[in-house]
């Protein structure tokens, strides 16, 4: 085995860690990736009691887990969004709801409390979104200027650089899962956003391939160009269902439907070619865990989340250190020796 194979927490929140730590074990995994909801982490206790982080992890190691990494997307998602309607209210306190500004202060200081969480877990890596204040403008009707796109940009640096400012200072990096929603979401715009911040250090990438694979995006291509920044990586699958009666964007239909044009699947049943990922990863030299981000409505989790753990232990391989020639080329230059 190349590489640790970790679940992440986030769509098993329901289930206290104790008891969810003990069945990833029984799945056969080799550690988890936090998420900062539930009772997983409490990245505000994690930042000031690190005998909480001790217990936390002591509680893994029990179970022969290892931690390599902590997430918190929903705190995240609310610092660049617009945050003016009720589907935000569920990411924030009761005493911020219906306030745009005061979700967005809160998410702000949560993510710089996420930082300090992570020093003392003793992680480096803190996996999420940024949320992002032009998303609602993707499709340019009524007419975007290009000034409104990079007014969006600026405003994503304004709002993460003090955060990033927070974890330079505690030795930690930030991996955008990028995704629809976020101010990245391909290539293109993931470009776009490294420049908007000086393609500072802090900011790197939670690799995770089903995201791009439904947009038509080669994930592979998303690892050439950024391989410097690919700072985690999520395992998870999605198939494309487009049958000339199907959109692409989903159709307002919720995810399980099957007359959606994608949807999320257990690894290794959808569309997404984890052979070539693998390849691509071993050739930037990315030694981190991969972590499985079980999501499919059609499937029991502990039989997905189990067989996708089987997958990921079999398809990760470690790079060759030699040439698979090499050996003829010792026979002939031997034999050339000799004569």
């Amino acid at each position: 085995m190349a590489r640790p194979v970790t679940l992440f927490t986030g769509q098993w929140a329901d289930l206290p860690l104790e008891k969810l730590a003990g069945s990833a074990r029984q799945m056969g995994y080799d550690g988890l990736e936090l998420a900062c909801w539930g009772d997983h982490i409490d990245v505000v206790q994690a930042a000031r009691d690190k005998t909480y982080c001790r217990r936390k992890r002591e509680l893994l190691k029990k179970n022969k887990l290892e931690l390599f990494a902590i997430s918190n997307h929903l705190a995240g998602q609310l610092v660049c969004d617009p945050n003016d309607d009720a589907r935000s209210d569920a990411f924030a306190p009761a005493k911020h709801h219906g306030d745009p500004e005061g979700k967005r202060a809160w998410a702000i200081e949560t993510m710089k409390t996420t930082a300090k969480a992570a020093r003392n877990l003793g992680v480096q890596v803190v996996n999420g979104f940024t949320g992002s204040p032009i998303w609602h403008l993707l499709y340019s009707f009524p007419p975007v200027s290009p000034e409104m796109i990079e007014d969006g940009y600026q405003r994503f640096a304004d709002l993460w650089n003090p955060i990033l400012d927070e974890f330079d200072k505690q030795g930690v990096v930030f991996g955008l899962e990028v995704h629809p929603t976020e101010i990245a979401y391909d290539i293109h715009t993931t470009r776009h956003a490294l420049e908007a911040i000086g393609h500072r250090k802090a900011f790197g990438f939670n690799f995770d391939p089903s995201h791009l694979h439904w947009q038509f995006v080669d994930p592979v291509r998303f690892i050439d160009a950024f391989f410097d920044r690919i700072y985690h990586v999520h395992m998870k699958d999605a198939i494309r269902t487009l049958d000339g009666s199907t959109s692409i964007l989903g159709s307002h239909l919720n995810f399980g439907d099957q007359r959606r044009g994608w949807d999320f699947r257990s690894i290794g049943r959808g569309g997404v070619d984890f052979e070539e990922i693998i390849r691509a990863l071993n050739r930037i030299g990315y030694r981190g865990p991969l972590s499985v981000e079980w999501e499919d409505s059609g499937m029991d989790r502990i039989h997905g989340a189990t067989e996708s753990c089987e997958f990921v232990k079999k398809i990760d391989f470690e790079t060759s250190r030699i040439a698979f020639d090499a050996a003829f080329d010792k026979k002939r230059g031997a034999k050339k020796k000799k004569s």
